[in-house]
């Protein structure tokens, strides 16, 4: 399946940026490295602090890439971790037996003898900041792969709810779309002025699902606005079969928030809650909005046979999924769920 230009161009940058955290830890290598020979250069000379810089980096960047790119991939991925300690236990040896000659070579014969001429200096040495360096290596080249797998795993989650987030703005209660539309024809048949009221609700109610609520986050007044055409055409459906409030204090004015968030709850309220109940059902709402906060609280009668814990839908488990990905650490949201009667306290902050 051919990728979408924004999904190259996040490859890419993603790309590009791990190319440049390589070439910074080697720039910072080399620096160490010739921190540490600046010696050659009073002793033999430019060209041989370079030639030395030149095949000890070479060296390195070598079998370091030779155990991230064919090592790891042919043989720790698979679990064959006996064969992949034998690769680098040979690749260490290697490099060891290149480096060593040429350390038996400058410290022996160019700069004349001394400790590191030793064969067992040179090759304790050796092993000792070569198996250094590959353990940085390898921790950097996991690091990179962890932060690539988490992101792509956020991005999962994220579609996933975005998916179901689509799922429940495509669709409307189908119970309340057809109470609304029979007592809308009940209406018109009466010729009553709330005729024009109820098809206008309505109207606002899909234009918000459909085109308004598209973006990550929407002004929490078109979120407000959006419930409250809801809770109007319930209360229409319901008659005087329910006492259905809203207490908003507050401005909404500058504030925003991600759609679909209070609506859930709301939908929670009356399927299990006013619509079950017979007599004396109701649905209290109060939003508050701070400076820095919206708190949200609903509070429901129901019946006794409805046990508690039936909120399960894919809408309130969709708000608490949403609520730790969009909202992690600035939100809670405190359920409590009786046998007659159904509170939530939900706070967002901004």
């Amino acid at each position: 399946m051919a990728l979408s230009f924004t999904e190259n161009r996040h490859r890419n940058l993603n790309h590009y940026k791990t190319k440049w955290i390589h070439v910074a830890f080697w720039v910072v290598v080399t620096i160490i490295f010739l921190f540490d020979r600046t010696y050659l250069i009073q002793k033999r000379g430019l060209p041989n602090f370079i030639e030395c810089a030149v095949v000890r980096i070479s060296l390195l960047v070598g079998i370091a890439y030779l155990n991230l790119y064919y090592f790891m991939p042919k043989f720790l991925l698979r679990g064959k971790y006996f064969g992949y300690f034998v690769m680098v236990v040979l690749s260490i040896l290697g490099y060891i037996f290149i480096q060593s000659i040429y350390d038996l070579y400058l410290f022996g014969y160019i700069l004349g003898p001394t400790k590191r001429s030793i064969p067992f200096s040179a090759i304790s040495y050796n092993i000792l900041s070569t198996t250094w360096y590959l353990i940085l290596t390898v921790s950097l080249k996991l690091s990179i792969d962890w932060y690539e797998q988490n992101r792509i795993l956020q991005k999962i989650k994220i579609e996933k709810l975005q998916a179901e987030v689509n799922y429940l703005r495509s669709q409307i209660n189908p119970h309340f779309l057809f109470n609304v539309l029979n007592n809308l024809y009940s209406l018109t048949l009466k010729k009553s002025e709330l005729a024009p009221d109820v098809v206008l609700k309505l109207s606002d109610m899909m234009e918000y699902m459909l085109y308004e609520s598209n973006e990550a986050y929407v002004p929490l007044k078109k979120e407000i606005s959006y419930l409250e055409n809801y809770l109007e055409l319930e209360k229409l459906r319901q008659g005087n079969h329910a006492d259905i409030k809203l207490n908003i204090t507050g401005t909404a004015k500058g504030h925003s928030i991600a759609p679909f968030l209070l609506l859930p709850l709301v939908e929670n309220a009356f399927k299990y809650g006013v619509s079950k109940a017979v007599d004396n059902a109701y649905l209290h709402i109060n939003i508050t909005i701070e400076q820095q906060s919206v708190i949200f609280s609903i509070e429901n009668n129901k019946l006794n046979f409805i046990e508690a814990g039936h909120n399960s839908g894919i809408g309130l488990s969709n708000l608490k999924e949403r609520l730790q990905l969009l909202y992690p650490g600035k939100h809670s949201l405190q359920i409590n769920d009786r046998t007659d009667k159904y509170y939530v306290l939900m706070k967002i902050l901004f």
